[in-house]
């Protein structure tokens, strides 16, 4: 197991000699991935501060929906008051309708009686013009027989002209009455249209205010909604981010082991040097002391030469991965992470950046990791669908290669795995139309953004 962690660091492809020849430069790889994981820490507690202020958004955003929405209700009410005042006034004007149909014929009445008495008066008038008028009554008084007849003709001379009096009256006054009620009526109706307009133009414009409220309370959904996709994406960032954490804390301790162990090396080889010196010494004394024959030098040479060839060929070589379909390794400093052909780019799709290429190809395809690191993330995601995330650090650079839609996932969160270790199986899972792998590669860590994301076909020759 040791050995596998050795191997998998891209350091230890250094010799030996060379490793303990530079001891700087693995100090120099702990400082820098001590300084990648501040800043991812950092990066932590930006995105932290990102929820935070995105929640507060959303609060206010759903606190001003509530209000609207209030204010829907009370305009609401209202408009339900306007509608039954505006039915009370149409009660009233069906009402007033009603008393003018019925003020038409008491009309129809008095136009008969103002026009029988109109008669009656011509009828008056054209006895005055044909007698001269007051002159009819001096006949009637001076024709009269006695005085008793006197009186009595002056009685009925007095009775006719209140007569005529009277009929003049009402006739004044049916014509008065018939003009106040038409007027009345008139007047009330016209009141009751303009309050009945004034309640449809109240009505209208609350309608309106109901429109503009339905329209606010429609914004602050999709602008909550908004908010409320970002802080899904930080949160996710988030625990991408304390993965990428727990990634480099795992680089950090195997680094130790690592010096540990070339420590341990060293100090061993150190300590051979030493006793095949002075092994050396003593064979050189006993041969000046004894001047022994030159056979004997040669046996004890032989020897030495036949120790360390055994020594040489019991050093243990890295067994080969043979994994079927499974691409070749390459010597750069990223490999090719499946096998099959790149049926999209990295570039703007349907609207949207697509921050990585696909690679398709039927049949079972493994998946294997682009170069050393630590599996910061192995979850299903509802666009990535099974994804796998491994965080690197390679010459002081933190990198970050994402393997999204696998059939299935074969290395979970902390794992170590190597430059082509499998670490799935090329699928058609989350959002995906049609088996291919979704690959990203990205100078630093994921964000939800994707702003570190960079075109792997500038790194990788597929």
């Amino acid at each position: 197991m040791k050995k596998n962690i050795i191997a998998m660091n891209a350091s230890i492809m250094i010799g030996l000699g060379s490793i303990l020849a530079t001891p700087s430069v693995y100090a120099e790889s702990i400082s820098d991935l001590e300084k990648q994981k501040e800043s991812i820490q950092e990066k932590r507690s930006g995105v932290e501060s990102n929820i935070s202020d995105t929640e507060k958004k959303i609060d206010s955003l759903q606190d001003k929906q509530m209000t609207a929405e209030d204010q829907i209700a009370a305009i609401e009410a209202k408009i339900a008051e306007s509608a039954k005042k505006i039915d009370a006034k149409n009660a009233e004007i069906t009402q007033t309708k009603k008393e003018i149909e019925a003020l038409k014929e008491e009309i129809k009445v008095l136009k008969e009686r103002i026009a029988k008495r109109n008669e009656v008066l011509k009828e008056r008038a054209l006895s005055f013009q044909e007698t001269g008028g007051d002159v009819n009554y001096l006949e009637v008084l001076f024709g009269s027989s006695s005085f008793g007849d006197l009186v009595d003709r002056v009685g009925a001379v007095a009775t006719i002209a209140e007569a005529d009096r009277d009929i003049l009256k009402q006739h004044e006054l049916d014509k008065k009455e018939l003009e106040e009620k038409q007027k009345a009526v008139e007047t009330k109706l016209a009141s009751l249209e303009v309050a009945k307009a004034e309640l449809l133009e109240i009505q209208k414009q609350q309608k309106q205010q109901k429109q503009e409220k339905d329209a606010l309370v429609k914004k602050l959904k999709q602008q909550t909604e908004k908010h409320e996709h970002e802080k899904m994406g930080l949160e996710e960032e988030k625990a991408n981010l304390a993965a990428q954490e727990k990634a480099i804390k795992s680089a950090i301790s195997l680094e130790h082991q690592r010096l540990a162990e070339l420590e341990a090396a060293r100090k061993k080889a150190a300590a051979e040097a030493k006793k095949r010196a002075e092994q050396e010494a003593a064979q050189a004394a006993a041969q000046a002391a004894s001047q022994a024959s030159e056979s004997k030098k040669q046996s004890t040479s032989s020897g030495y030469s036949a120790k360390s060839n055994s020594s040489s060929s019991s050093s243990p070589s890295p067994s080969a991965s043979n994994v079927s379909q499974a691409p070749a390794v390459s010597s750069g400093t990223f490999t090719r992470p499946s096998a099959g052909y790149v049926s999209s780019t990295m570039g703007e799709r349907w609207n949207k950046q697509h921050a990585g290429i696909d690679i398709a190809a039927s049949g079972t395809v493994p998946v294997v990791a682009a170069a050393d690191g630590v599996v910061s993330r192995s979850y299903f995601s509802s666009t990535y669908g099974n994804v796998v995330f491994v965080t690197h650090s390679i010459s002081g650079q933190q990198w970050t290669t994402v393997y999204a839609h696998l059939s299935s996932r074969q290395v979970g969160e902390g794992a170590v795995v190597a430059k082509g270790q499998q670490v799935g199986i090329m699928g058609n899972t989350g959002h995906s139309f049609g088996q291919h792998l979704h690959f990203e590669l990205h100078k630093g860590p994921w964000n939800y953004s994707k702003s570190n994301a960079v075109n792997p076909l500038n790194y990788i020759n597929i």
